[in-house]
């Protein structure tokens, strides 16, 4: 299948990373070369896996550091590899708040740390935050420079480690849980009730093309959810529908959604 034909299957937004992914699959088929990549999205994983599959020499593995990472790195190898004893790369940074620090920092303070010093998104994993820092997924080609530069976060004194996976601490994800009723499932009605918005200025930014449903770039404000779609809005954050039922006597349907905090 010509590339040209590959690129109707995804947005047009995504043909940078197509050509990527196209270009590891083809080093594995074509040239008998191992590609170990820097961490990918879910969407970003569905791709790599599709065109990997349209290659029967090929194969790829993921890891995100443990059982259920949202952010994984693919290893893309020829067929005949021993590729389940190829190492993915990936450390702890254990990041410590200062003592008596008194802040409260998320997950968006400690990546704009990490970015802030030079790194690119593709170098780190999941950021699971606890009370006292955080554990951070990163490749190991810049565990050390973050061990040795990062030492504030959001104004924060912070000290650092290199851990084994072995020792990481993962977070809890918490969701915020909303119950409301819809006329449709349609996106900007759900994203309205979650984010509190009016479904026109909701409408506008989807339409912006600032809206992903389940990764992927969405900008059809009517497009119908359904239960465990995960959406982000781009500068409202991100939410679950985890259930939907109905109709209601007055014909709406129920919804329960998660927002992360």
């Amino acid at each position: 299948m010509m590339k040209s034909e590959i690129y109707t299957h995804f947005h047009p937004d995504e043909r940078i990373f197509v050509d990527r992914a196209w270009e590891w699959t083809e080093r594995a088929s074509k040239y008998h070369e191992t590609t170990l990549t820097g961490f990918l999205d879910p969407r970003q994983s569905f791709i790599v896996t599709s065109l990997a599959n349209r290659e029967p020499d090929v194969f790829v593995r993921f890891d995100g550091g443990y059982s259920g990472a949202e952010r994984q790195r693919a290893l893309i190898v020829p067929e005949y590899r021993q590729w389940d004893e190829e190492r993915t790369a990936i450390s702890v940074l254990a990041v410590q708040l200062g003592e008596r620090s008194g802040s409260e920092l998320d997950h968006g303070d400690y990546m704009g740390a990490i970015l802030g010093l030079g790194i690119k998104r593709d170098r780190v994993g999941d950021i699971h935050v606890h009370e006292d820092g955080c554990h951070c997924l990163v490749s190991d080609e810049i565990a050390d420079y973050l061990n040795i530069h990062l030492r504030q976060v959001h104004r924060v004194h912070v000290l650092t480690d290199i851990l084994p996976l072995t020792s990481l601490r993962i977070a809890r994800q918490e969701l915020e849980e909303m119950n409301f009723t819809v006329a449709s499932l349609r996106l900007d009605a759900t994203c309205s009730d979650v984010c509190r918005q009016s479904r026109a200025k909701i409408a506008d930014v989807i339409r912006a093309g600032r809206c992903r449903v389940n990764w992927k770039v969405e900008e059809d404000p009517s497009k119908l959810l359904r239960a465990g779609d995960v959406v982000s809005i781009q500068g409202f954050g991100r939410f679950k529908v985890m259930e939907t039922d109905g109709p209601t006597k007055k014909g709406r349907i129920r919804v329960k959604a998660g927002k992360f905090i």
